[in-house]
């Protein structure tokens, strides 16, 4: 486990940051070892710069799970971005309550609501790319750099362009059946370390 202290896990930059330890939002949710590395701004707001539209009347969650790599200037896009599409003006009148005369309980019904964002574990998330309220990414995606995420992607799968579609499967459907069997992200830190070299290989048969 990684100590709560422990915010950088590079001693020579600052540019890293071990996300769970610097998000405060109780309704952001972060695996152990996961990172964001931001060379623009500071890595430590990410809550505030990166998880956008995210506003406590929603109720909405972002999960995360662990061994993710989120690179610089990857947005989040909650629910209150969108407007109402089934009204006849996407106009958000409820958001301007004082001005007519309507109900604060109804700010929600400016928008369409969609739901939490859920990242799985093993993600690697690329510059600049938008992910939109209400949508899973599988273990082990991959989303390429200023991809702009509108639909669910499946475990193992790179996705790239505008709106963000497959382009390929990482692995064989027995390799990626078999990764999602085996949870490695799940195992203790000294599992792992004896693990990497078939890890980084990519030898799934040598796993112990």
């Amino acid at each position: 486990m990684i100590p709560q202290w422990k915010i950088y896990p590079r001693s020579q930059g600052h540019s890293t940051v071990y996300l769970q330890n610097v998000v405060t939002d109780p309704s952001i949710i972060v695996g152990e070892y996961t990172t964001y590395d931001d060379f623009v701004h500071d890595p430590r707001n990410f809550e505030k710069n990166n998880v956008l539209y995210h506003y406590p009347i929603n109720q909405e969650r972002l999960v995360i799970g662990k061994f993710c790599s989120i690179a610089c200037g990857a947005k989040f896009l909650f629910n209150s971005a969108n407007h109402a599409l089934n009204s006849l003006s996407t106009y958000p009148f409820p958001i301007f309550f004082e001005e007519w005369d309507l109900p604060v309980e109804d700010i929600p019904q400016a928008w369409d609501n969609y739901g939490d964002i859920v990242v799985g574990n093993d993600v690697w998330i690329g510059y600049e790319a938008v992910i939109l309220a209400g949508l899973t990414i599988g273990d082990g995606a991959v989303i390429g750099a200023r991809a702009v995420v509108t639909k669910d992607v499946p475990p193992y799968t790179i996705v790239g362009g505008v709106p963000a579609k497959p382009i390929r499967r990482r692995f064989s459907g027995s390799v990626i059946q078999r990764l999602l069997s085996l949870k490695w992200w799940d195992w203790p830190p000294q599992r792992i370390a004896a693990n990497l070299s078939a890890i980084q290989s990519g030898d799934i048969e040598h796993l112990a």
